[in-house]
């Protein structure tokens, strides 16, 4: 009998232990939980971990080969009265505004060019993706080459064939020209990704409000106003936040092409936080270069949420 009874009692713990799990696995919160946890390891190995690392370097004096102490802000109060800092922060705010206004501009307009019905569409969108798709390093030395002092194609187009300067264009070698080039080379990179995107937008719109409005007797101009700019403001937002984020913290392309030269004149916060940390063992005021962008990042952020309120507020619902 001892043996029956204690039979039975294994197995009612079992059979009550099958029931609890199945009430856990119909929980929704945990299932909800279950689902979220591999993305949630990804972030904090990924993304949380680095970026709390990255924080706490920037109030340490750590160099390389060298554990720091934490300083507070020495690192902060040293970067504010440090010129080569805030020419690479004049440098970015100028390089991230003037190269997305670039894009942006020749962007929408190669998007409503392919927007039309012309030949060899298909061929055309897909050779506009070329500048995107290509490693940004190749693109880099691309470019290294076409600005180069005595090697450029630039400059022997307009010297020795059309006659029209008498020397080659220093394109690097002053700081207003490389900066000008550099921004000329983000935006060539840019305008595929701008002008896919804007595209796809664009597919959105229905052809029978631009025949509504041409009854109406609207102009094309008009047309552009009032139901293209509108119905297309939810994707040029979100489309907007990120060209500004990926030119704000862009790396590869400059540093490839001018290493912050001349005399740190073309530096990004980006270039200038790598140059300082890896090369000048300088991590703790590397970090703190970087921690700097974070308020640039965040202000772009919050642009795409305000992006996207419009658009809730376009389509008739209450924005949250």
């Amino acid at each position: 009998m001892a043996d029956i009874a204690q039979k039975w009692g294994g197995t009612r713990e079992a059979s009550l232990a099958q029931t609890s799990l199945a009430r856990l696995f119909d929980w929704k919160p945990f299932l909800v939980f279950l689902c979220l946890l591999p993305a949630i390891g990804l972030l904090v190995v990924f993304l949380t971990y680095p970026l709390g690392l990255g924080l706490w370097l920037a109030f340490t004096d750590t160099k390389i080969g060298r554990g720091g102490a934490f300083i507070g802000l020495d690192n902060f109060v040293s970067l504010w009265h440090d010129p080569i800092f805030w020419t690479a922060v004049g440098n970015t705010i100028f390089y991230t505004a003037t190269a997305t206004v670039g894009k942006f501009a020749l962007g929408l307009w190669l998007a409503l060019l392919l927007n039309h019905n012309i030949p060899f569409k298909s061929l055309i969108r897909a050779i506009v993706l070329v500048p995107w798709i290509v490693p940004t390093v190749l693109s880099a030395v691309a470019f290294w080459w076409i600005y180069d002092p005595q090697f450029s194609i630039i400059s022997y187009i307009l010297k020795d064939v059309m006659h029209l300067r008498s020397t080659n264009i220093d394109f690097l070698g002053t700081p207003w020209a490389a900066r000008l080039s550099l921004i000329a080379a983000n935006i060539w990179r840019g305008i595929p990704f701008v002008a896919i995107s804007l595209l796809a937008g664009l597919q959105t719109i229905s052809p029978s409000l631009y025949e509504a409005a041409m009854l109406d007797g609207a102009t094309p101009w008009q047309r552009f106003r009032h139901i293209t700019a509108p119905m297309l403001m939810p994707v040029l937002s979100v489309v907007l936040t990120f060209s500004v984020l990926f030119t704000f913290t862009d790396f590869q392309l400059v540093y490839a092409i001018t290493r912050g030269g001349p005399i740190n004149s073309t530096h990004l916060m980006a270039t200038l936080a790598f140059q300082r940390g890896i090369p000048g063992g300088q991590l703790g005021e590397g970090a703190a270069i970087a921690v700097s962008m974070i308020p640039f990042l965040i202000a772009a952020t919050l642009f795409s949420y305000f992006g996207l309120a419009r658009r809730k507020w376009q389509q008739g619902e209450t924005n949250d």
